[in-house]
């Protein structure tokens, strides 16, 4: 259905374009960009990403059938020290596509990196507690629930929860075994 290709400045125009209302950047984006997106933005975002070694895999996500970019995900604060790292800014960008699996397809291919390219032993996330399609697309994954941090975005007048979410390399193997039974 999809696959990864790193994301690249050729990428940048419609990555900025998916975003229609600042409040689904902020949750794409949390606070660490600011808004609004920008290409300096996403310069500063890719310094360094995409080589081996590097702290941070940034992916679009393509539809194999039309090899059209769909979404955008990345694996950031990879730490090999402790083996592990964090699914960051996922997003099915193409509205057509939303509601089609493709965030299940994006979650399964960045896992296959985590556990089997890098061989890590922990990857999290984390998901704004409103977010129930996203929530219900990580625990299908295979993530679990493991706290609830209260009030760590503000946006406008209101305050944001997030669930930070995780799953470990034995868990990940147990669902790769049953779905191939």
């Amino acid at each position: 259905m999809i696959e990864l290709h790193y994301f690249a400045e050729d990428d940048f125009d419609q990555l900025i374009g998916w975003f229609s209302f600042k409040k689904e950047y902020i949750q794409w984006g949390g606070g660490g960009f600011g808004y609004p997106l920008t290409r300096e933005k996403l310069y500063s975002h890719i310094d360094k990403a995409n080589q081996e070694d590097s702290e941070k895999l940034i992916y679009k996500v393509v539809e194999k059938s039309s090899g059209k970019a769909v979404g955008h995900i990345s694996l950031e604060s990879i730490d090999k020290k402790n083996n592990s790292a964090r699914v960051c800014r996922v997003l099915v960008g193409d509205d057509s596509m939303r509601g089609k699996g493709v965030g299940e397809a994006m979650m399964k291919e960045i896992l296959k990196v985590v556990f089997e390219e890098l061989n890590l032993h922990r990857v999290s996330l984390g998901v704004y507690d409103f977010n129930h399609s996203a929530i219900k697309c990580y625990e299908k994954a295979g993530f679990q629930k493991e706290g609830l941090k209260r009030d760590v975005q503000r946006y406008e007048d209101e305050y944001w929860n997030l669930w930070e979410m995780s799953i470990l390399e034995n868990e990940w193997k147990k669902k790769v075994d049953i779905l191939l039974e």
